[in-house]
């Protein structure tokens, strides 16, 4: 009958499949928002940050490289978690655990308890942002009312990305610490509405590559260690050297477990078509680049141009409007152009762009010698990301869709730390080459400050080598645009399974 207990449990646990605007999509892009928002904001923080926990410009650097480690190094563990465990409770696990960790961030009060508070946080994204996209696919039926969640969920990318440059700026200005407790109330929130909002999935039992998500993750931090640290503490310092051998010998261990495990994280078949390594290598740059340029372009532009967070803030607003604007051109020409001069053409206007900026000074003012380049770097970055993603998928089955997505989403993310580690070396090595000093702006003189200055923009050049790598390998690129046009229709397919 249609009002006995089964069929009311039946309709409660269906897939929302009318009204989408409600307490699931609130949740589940409320997530999403906060996850982009807490890595754009981050950015423009480090400035006050340094002056006011008197941190090392590799401490600095490792505010941002903590976060990205830990969430790209488990990111694909935290979807498996999903679902072995169920993925309601995997999501309002990684939300808690996120916030209370930006709470620790919040409360730090000296470098190493803001370093390991930040990686806290990468832990609960890696889980509860894998687990968030999935939660998608269950929670609204395939048709219109998922497409639309899908849309709403996507968009939050840009939402938080522009909300995080103008609400993290206005918070920095108050106190950096602002920009991490925010996320304390909205992290309670979305998690009692997720206890009520979302249902859970079926869990299942399978083998957890544990050993593999630990190791790769412990290599990359012992060589983003080696190459972060090198400057200060000396590349022949015993500790450099061996957290470099430590690191190499862990990822190393990392590609015999993968070859051995039940349920790789890492599955080497799918790195049979060389075109799709090579679009691999072209996200793991283009991201690194894109990571490590923002970082810096948000120090100079407040240490040596003295802007406060809140311009710094909104001088990068036109970035985002140039990546959302090629990205709209590139989604549709990828289906008519060869991907790989799409993303070639993408990678020399970047590269222009930050050679260009790498000629900057304390003299330089936004509008005669910033504007057109941080647009025109957001255009080529939007031109090149497009259509990678899509190569990543090519030529594929769907159930092998949801795998190769992951796996470029991991590439772009532990492309920015492990770029920024070689990026940074080579910008602090530039300063004290110069005479300048690590540390606070505020304290430095005029000839330490135009040093720090000269490392800053020697860091963009740094930044152009990343976009020459990713064009070389964009070059090796062969998919066409009818295997692009397919795999668009692929992954709507898949975005459509239940």
């Amino acid at each position: 009958m249609s009002d006995s207990p089964t069929s009311e449990t039946a309709s409660a646990n269906a897939p929302v499949a009318t009204r989408v605007i409600g307490l699931a999509i609130i949740v589940l892009s409320g997530l999403q928002m906060m996850v982009v928002l807490d890595g754009t904001v981050a950015n423009l923080a480090l400035a006050p940050l340094q002056a006011d926990l008197g941190l090392s410009d590799s401490g600095r650097n490792w505010v941002l490289t903590s976060y990205a480690l830990a969430f790209g190094g488990l990111m694909l563990l935290g979807g498996r978690l999903g679902d072995a465990y169920g993925r309601k409770k995997m999501f309002i696990a990684g939300v808690s655990l996120f916030t209370v960790a930006s709470l620790l961030c919040g409360l730090a009060l000296n470098e190493g308890m803001l370093i390991a508070a930040r990686a806290l946080q990468g832990v609960g994204a890696a889980v509860a942002s894998p687990t968030a996209f999935a939660l998608v696919a269950t929670t609204f039926a395939a048709g219109p009312a998922r497409n639309q969640a899908i849309a709403i969920f996507a968009a939050m990318t840009g939402v938080g990305s522009i909300a995080g440059l103008i609400i993290g700026g206005a918070l920095t200005e108050v106190s950096w610490r602002l920009i991490f407790l925010i996320n304390v109330p909205i992290g309670i929130a979305l998690v009692g509405m997720a206890f009520r909002a979302l249902r859970e999935t079926n869990q299942t039992r399978l083998a957890l590559d544990v050993p593999g998500a630990i190791l790769a993750t412990l290599g990359c931090t012992g060589v983003v260690f080696a190459l972060t640290e090198g400057p200060e503490m000396g590349w022949g310092s015993i500790a450099v050297i061996g957290a470099l051998a430590a690191g190499l010998v862990a990822l190393a261990a990392f590609l015999f477990v993968e070859r051995t495990a039940d349920n790789p994280l890492l599955p080497f078949s799918l790195f049979a078509d060389r075109n799709r390594v090579a679009t691999f290598l072209a996200i793991f740059f283009v991201g690194g680049a894109m990571f490590s340029m923002t970082a810096f372009v948000a120090l100079f532009v407040q240490d040596i141009m003295q802007y406060s967070p809140l311009r710094a803030g909104i001088a990068f607003i036109p970035f985002a409007f140039g990546l959302g604007a090629a990205a709209s051109v590139a989604s549709k020409l990828a289906v008519k152009v060869q991907p790989r001069w799409l993303v070639l053409t993408g990678v020399v206007i970047m590269i222009v762009g930050l050679l260009y900026g790498s000629t900057l000074d304390s003299d330089s003012t936004y509008l005669a010698n910033l504007f057109v380049p941080v647009i025109g770097i957001g255009f080529g970055i939007g031109l090149a990301m497009v259509p990678l993603p899509l190569c990543a998928i090519a030529g594929v089955p769907e159930t092998e869709i949801g795998p190769l997505t992951a796996i470029a989403q991991v590439a772009q993310t532990l492309g920015g730390p492990l770029a920024l580690s070689v990026i940074g070396a080579m910008a602090t090595s530039k300063t004290l080459s110069l005479g300048g000093t690590s540390g606070k702006a505020a304290d430095m003189n005029p000839a330490q400050l135009i040093a720090l200055g000269e490392g800053y923009t020697f860091a963009l050049v740094g930044c152009a080598v990343c976009a020459v790598f990713a064009g070389i390998a964009a070059l090796c690129i062969r998919f066409t645009p009818s295997q692009v046009a397919q795999a668009q229709a692929a992954e709507k397919a898949a975005q459509g399974i239940a």
